[in-house]
């Protein structure tokens, strides 16, 4: 049996401190005193406060709001086509606005039961070329100064 010796040098151990105890001349540390309990009226005010911090966040919310619509410029045509409905002699600023117009007084209501704008009629995109493909000769473009340029 061979017995190799070991080349690394074993780590000396590092001796224990003891641990030191308080000296008996010095004061222990006290253990820290929990606050008396809130009484109604104090409770009562905290609610208050937080109520008003509620409402000047709301406030504040509202006034940024309000800011945001003053920037924002409204949703305009670009007056490069307009559509005359021949049967009413109504101008609409654009093809679109024509369907949504129509869509919502209730003009479409048979083309809807029929199923022709799809299952949501709201959300049909392309509704104003369903609509003239099924009315041909009820609109026209009306001729603007930007379409003359």
């Amino acid at each position: 049996m061979v017995i190799k010796k070991s080349t690394t040098k074993e780590k000396a151990s590092k001796p224990e401190q003891p641990k030191q105890e308080p000296h008996p001349s010095e004061p222990k540390p006290e253990k820290p005193s929990t606050p008396p309990p809130l009484t109604m009226k104090q409770l009562h005010q905290e609610i208050q406060t937080i109520k008003q911090v509620v409402d000047e966040h709301a406030q504040l919310i509202v006034q940024l709001q309000e800011a945001l619509a003053r920037k924002r410029k409204p949703v305009a045509s670009n007056g490069k086509v307009q559509i005359k409905d021949t049967q009413t002699g109504t101008v609409y600023p654009s093809k679109n606005n024509a369907y949504q117009s129509l869509l919502k007084s209730g003009e479409l209501k048979d083309l809807i039961d029929k199923g022709v704008f799809g299952p949501v009629p709201e959300k049909n995109t392309f509704g104003w070329y369903t609509l003239v493909r099924e009315w041909p000769d009820r609109f026209e473009e009306v001729a603007t100064a930007q379409n003359n340029k």
